[in-house]
């Protein structure tokens, strides 16, 4: 059999998706008998039935459910490889994905790196699903939780667990909290919201909402909430992650990119955390009574 043609692909999923060839024929701007004809071209060129036709309805069969998921997903992949190949032209330049309100900070390191020729970020909670139809070259993904199947990745930081509450929350004046603590308040959710961190701090404020966040996400509460640390949860392993077989020069750099800005933001969070023990060693040895 000779290979298909994307053209028979595309034909197929719409017929395989509206059950109706009228409808299918107005979904692609043809019309119906061509489509009936290249449909059932299709089969004979397969050697296999796709389709149950009868004067009241189209179903498919086992064989064509099969190739209908294999159809979209080939069809998705050539999609993604378009974009890929489009965006080579700019060969310094990077799509990101990265959850919304996801180590801002780190973010903003990496977008200012003088290493990478420029780059675009992509907000979106479904990062893996942004690499693998090509509208992200790399990701900000969470080891452990994120679906990490056909990506390669490389660690970058953890964030520590802060449990989010209203100011004026009893758990507000506590320093740590475990997660069986927060359970017995009704507004607790273990799973933070898929939504932006703006409307999840909104929530907190109007006290609709308790739940955890990574360490990144703090930097940006108000006032009106308080972030309290979780003793009994790990931290979150944060990697970057990019298709396999799709890696470019620009990705190669971008990793190395980070990964530096990483390391010189932690040196700079102990040097800041090491000054400011010793002014406190210092005031505490000037007010010290003599013996």
């Amino acid at each position: 059999m000779d290979r298909l043609e994307t053209r028979e692909l595309a034909y197929f999923v719409a017929v395989a998706e509206e059950l109706h060839f009228g409808k299918a024929a107005e979904r692609l701007g043809m019309a119906q008998p061509p489509l009936s004809r290249a449909i059932s071209r299709l089969e004979r060129r397969m050697g296999v039935r796709l389709l149950e036709r009868s004067s009241r309805r189209v179903a498919l069969t086992d064989a064509g459910a099969v190739f209908l998921d294999e159809s979209r997903r080939l069809l998705d992949s050539l999609d993604a490889a378009v974009r890929r190949a489009q965006r080579v032209q700019q060969p310094g330049r990077l799509v990101m994905a990265v959850r919304p309100g996801t180590a801002s900070g780190l973010i903003a390191d990496l977008v200012r790196s003088s290493e990478v020729g420029g780059h675009d970020v992509v907000f979106t909670h479904d990062r893996p699903a942004a690499l693998r139809d090509g509208r992200a070259d790399i990701a900000l993904l969470c080891v452990g939780t994120d679906d990490l199947t056909g990506l390669r990745t490389a660690d970058l930081t953890e964030e520590a667990p802060f449990a989010l509450v209203p100011r004026g929350h009893p758990m507000a004046r506590r320093t740590v909290v475990t997660v069986a603590e927060l359970g017995q308040d009704a507004n607790f959710a273990p799973e933070c919201p898929p939504v932006g961190l703006d409307e999840i701090i909104d929530r907190v404020v109007l006290g609709r909402l308790v739940t955890v966040v990574g360490s990144g996400a703090v930097e940006r509460i108000p006032a009106e909430v308080a972030a309290v640390s979780v003793s009994d949860l790990p931290p979150t392993r944060l990697a970057l992650a990019w298709p396999e077989g799709a890696s470019r020069p620009a990705v190669t750099a971008f990793v190395r990119s980070a990964r530096a800005a990483e390391a010189r933001r932690v040196l700079d969070a102990n040097a800041n955390a090491n000054a400011n023990a010793n002014d406190t060693n210092t005031a505490a040895s000037i007010h010290m009574p003599p013996a």
